[in-house]
């Protein structure tokens, strides 16, 4: 049976915690969203047992949401200035330094939109290991400069940019002083290339021979079958 895109996404957003940030086995997940959090449920149940969910409020809890622990909101932020977090976080513009904006579009002085804010942001990519889900990639969202930096990229001090994760591909952020520091790393089965170089707004370069994301194998399959039953999650990614 063939994976739907929605599972293949599911997959690359629960992959995103097979390296823990500094080694860590014990690591609080923070995925903002249904996609990332059922990305991240799917990696507690199959390979990351020891990766912390929260319920959103102070109860911690296993891929199931069956209760496993306390977090009170005090003891949040010793956990994201000790950098024992790994968030995933949305953004409205990312650049090829990995800086967000979730603020305004236009000028921060005279906003032609206004967003969120900068809200955590700073705190997050200054401390703790950050990740991005791009739920409809396209080259308003991944720009060349975006208007307001929110969260920072690997030029402004971020702590630990890791990977960017989109309905089209993942891209993996490298601090090598090069640029894009946002690369390219593997397409969607079903997507093309060229569709990935259309929806971006500054230029990938020579990528080479890009592989496809990986497929769920079957485990990972009935996992999420059974951590999303209705299938409602991955049919709002369609």
């Amino acid at each position: 049976m063939t994976a739907s895109r929605a599972d293949v996404v599911a997959t690359a957003l629960a992959d995103l915690y097979r390296d823990p940030a500094g080694g860590r086995t014990r690591l609080l997940a923070s995925p903002m969203g249904a996609m990332p959090r059922l990305g991240a449920r799917l990696a507690r149940a199959t390979f990351a047992p020891g990766l912390l969910l929260s319920d959103g409020e102070a109860t911690l809890v296993d891929a199931e949401d069956r209760p496993r622990g306390h977090l009170p909101y005090e003891r949040v932020f010793d956990v994201v200035w000790g950098g024992r977090r790994h968030v995933v976080m949305g953004a409205t513009q990312l650049d090829a330094e990995g800086n967000t904006n979730i603020s305004c579009i236009g000028p921060h002085a005279r906003p032609k939109v206004q967003l969120l804010g900068v809200r955590g942001a700073p705190g997050n990519t200054v401390h703790h290991r950050t990740s991005y889900w791009i739920g409809r990639q396209g080259p308003r969202i991944l720009v060349p400069e975006v208007d307001v930096v929110s969260g920072v990229g690997v030029r402004r001090g971020a702590a630990d940019l890791h990977h960017v994760v989109t309905d089209l591909a993942v891209f993996a952020v490298v601090a090598d002083g090069q640029l894009p520091a946002v690369r390219l790393r593997s397409v969607h089965p079903g997507v093309d290339l060229e569709q990935v170089r259309a929806a971006t707004g500054w230029a990938l370069g020579e990528v080479g021979d890009v592989p496809a994301t990986r497929a769920p194998s079957d485990d990972e399959r009935a996992w999420l079958d059974r951590l999303d039953p209705d299938g409602s999650v991955r049919e709002a990614m369609a």
